[in-house]
């Protein structure tokens, strides 16, 4: 039962020390904590939280023996007193939210607000990215937030509550075996991805509601951004996401299938669509250089492709990919 009283706000040693009263009822410390291989030391802080919590009682006497309450009454009961607590907690934070509303902004207008500093301007990406309940839009290229060791850390966790991620990739980015790993985590846990061979209008879009742009999409270093509120601005970026996510070359392997290309052909088309290089490519598949080259020589004849990004163009619209 590992975990029973992490819902009440209890850590496993308190469960397990409860546990140990529940099915040794009067027993000391000293005896509870032979069971238990720990220090009678070890349990006075969990026998101490267990008591002030009512799951058990201190009888009178000579070393002191514990009995549990009533757990079918004692655990609902507990229960009920932290389900209050969060209700309370829910009311606090709709108050803190209208004081937000109201409260002045950064530097800027109502429409937009300018985020000055590499913190805060992670802080406010981590905010409205946990804050969204229905769709994230992310243009990924130059400059970026994260290195690739990280990725975004909040996109899992977000996605976790059923908000959907569409991104466009800047595909040189992509040579990057961290930037890949870090894709692939994306899209097993439900990211639709796509990638286009250069992409430079870097943004964050959050429920159609704010967006994150640079100052300028031409920046090499994010030292301020800018916060678009609902306006005709964040209209017109919305409009821009959609024109490049129509453009661009679907990695979520969504397309329907054709029975000519295998799936060794697929993964590599997506490779050559990300603009992987012969060698990446190679060591991901598992191949010779050679056998990548002579490979991809076959795939332009096919699909009839001078360039490797028309190979893969082609292949979406047949629904290689």
């Amino acid at each position: 039962m590992e975990g029973l009283l992490e819902p009440v706000g209890l850590d496993d040693v308190d469960g397990a020390v409860y546990l140990q009263v529940v099915t040794c009822p009067r027993a000391t410390a000293t005896e509870l904590a032979a069971r238990l291989h720990l220090t009678p030391a070890r349990l006075r802080k969990p026998l101490g939280r267990l008591v002030d919590a009512g799951l058990i009682t201190r009888l009178t006497g000579s070393p002191t023996r514990y009995i549990p309450a009533p757990p079918e009454v004692a655990i609902d009961a507990l229960a009920t007193r932290r389900e209050e607590a969060l209700r309370t907690l829910r009311i606090q934070a709709r108050g803190l939210a209208q004081q937000m509303e109201g409260a002045p902004r950064g530097r800027g207008s109502d429409m937009i607000e300018i985020v000055d500093g590499e913190q805060a301007i992670v802080d406010h990406v981590v905010a409205i990215q946990l804050a969204a309940r229905e769709e994230v839009l992310i243009v990924d290229c130059p400059p970026y937030l994260y290195d690739g060791a990280t990725g975004n850390p909040q996109e899992t966790q977000t996605m976790r509550r059923g908000v959907c991620y569409r991104a466009v990739y800047h595909a040189p980015r992509l040579e990057e075996p961290d930037r890949v790993r870090d894709l692939r985590v994306n899209i097993a846990s439900g990211e639709q991805a796509r990638v286009l061979p250069s992409v430079q209008m870097k943004m964050l879009i959050a429920d159609r509601q704010t967006a994150v742009i640079p100052i300028s999409f031409q920046a090499v270093q994010l030292h301020s951004v800018i916060l678009v509120h609902p306006s005709p601005l964040l209209d017109a970026l919305v409009i821009a996401f959609e024109s490049l996510w129509d453009r661009a070359i679907p990695l979520d392997g969504n397309q329907p299938e054709d029975t000519g290309p295998t799936d060794a052909d697929r993964e590599m088309l997506t490779m050559l669509a990300a603009g992987m290089k012969d060698r990446t490519v190679a060591r991901a598949l598992g191949i010779t250089e050679r056998s990548v080259t002579r490979r991809v020589s076959h795939l332009l004849r096919t699909l009839g492709a001078e360039t490797r990004f028309q190979a893969a163009l082609q292949a979406s619209k047949r629904g290689w990919l």
